[in-house]
């Protein structure tokens, strides 16, 4: 949409000349609360995030290394999955999610039902097959009559799981951070040191990857462009998903939004603090050295990003049955 268009939308919608300005001037926008459609769906798939019975330890859920009560992460600079393995990278947050251009530090699902399917199945993390994962819903009444209010079939498909899923995980936004309010006109929001921090951010040219309602997520980028990152980390990003070589050390560029809460940083979760990498990007991405009081200034608008946390009751979940197949948590 034109600023001219927007600018004269928001002047219908009888809102100030400050909040009309910067919604159509600023790189970044505001979340919008989400509205569910689809309610039933939505509780579903509530339940199958909590689930730990969808792995072969019985221990495991996609709440494990997305905790939603942690910023949608684990707060581990690698998951751990089962049998107490060391996962291979850092686990995004799962909050704003449905905004990324792609799942996955490589991208290599395309949407939040994609990247559903292969914890589940993936040896290092939930250890289980789709199968089995299928029968242990279809073993559980509660559940099969849900999924047939929901999809309209007795049985219960792969599909049907990873869908619900997804729906539920696209109602994880974080509206209504101090950012949004000040970006929706209210200039009491931030303090002088943050809006110091969000023109610098500007300035320097972070916001030539952190735009948009997510502050981030919609292309991929090298890690390291103006100095190499040092790390061990065996990853190599987007080439294993195009091969191109050109692609090597390529990412997806990770959402700002909550950045105070998911610590630690980068795909290989080496910095904790995030002043530490404020000053490791703006060197290795931008070629700047950044004084101590910008670093700070950028961190304490990095913090006004932090939104509404998703509000809702724990799911209860379904009881097993006999025909229910047994958790291995200690088998390799």
């Amino acid at each position: 949409m034109n600023k001219t268009l927007l600018l004269g939308l928001v002047t219908l919608m009888n809102v100030s000349p400050v909040m009309a300005n910067r919604l159509a001037n600023e790189p970044i926008k505001p979340i919008q609360p989400f509205i569910i459609t689809e309610p039933d769906k939505v509780e579903l798939g509530k339940k199958l995030f909590f689930d730990p019975r969808l792995s072969r330890s019985g221990f495991i859920s996609c709440n494990s290394c997305h905790n939603l009560s942690m910023g949608g992460s684990d707060n581990l600079p690698t998951s751990i999955g089962h049998n107490w393995q060391q996962g291979p990278i850092n686990s995004p947050t799962v909050l704003n999610s449905s905004m990324n251009l792609a799942q996955f530090w490589d991208g290599r699902a395309a949407d939040l039902q994609e990247q559903a399917a292969g914890p589940i199945a993936n040896p290092m993390e939930m250890a289980f097959s789709h199968s089995l994962a299928i029968d242990v819903l279809r073993s559980i009444p509660q559940y099969v009559a849900e999924f047939n209010k929901i999809y309209g079939s007795d049985d219960i498909t792969l599909d049907q799981v990873t869908n619900a899923i997804a729906v539920f995980e696209e109602t994880l936004v974080t509206p209504n951070s101090r950012f949004d309010l000040w970006l929706n006109g209210n200039d009491n929001a931030l303090t002088d040191t943050e809006i110091a921090g969000y023109q610098k951010f500007k300035q320097i040219g972070c916001v030539a990857c952190h735009n948009g309602e997510a502050v981030g997520g919609s292309s991929f980028q090298r890690m390291g462009i103006m100095e190499p990152y040092q790390t061990d980390n065996p990853a190599e990003g987007r080439i294993a998903v195009t091969g191109k070589d050109a692609d090597r050390f390529s990412f997806k560029v990770p959402t700002l939004r909550n950045v105070e809460l998911t610590y630690p940083y980068f795909h290989d979760g080496a910095y904790w603090k995030l002043e530490d990498a404020v000053d490791v990007m703006a060197r290795l991405q931008l070629g700047q050295q950044l004084e101590e009081q910008d670093i700070k200034n950028i961190t304490a608008f990095l913090k006004t990003l932090t939104g509404d946390q998703p509000q809702f009751a724990i799911p209860q979940l379904p009881p097993s049955t006999p025909n229910t197949p047994i958790p291995v948590p200690f088998e390799n």
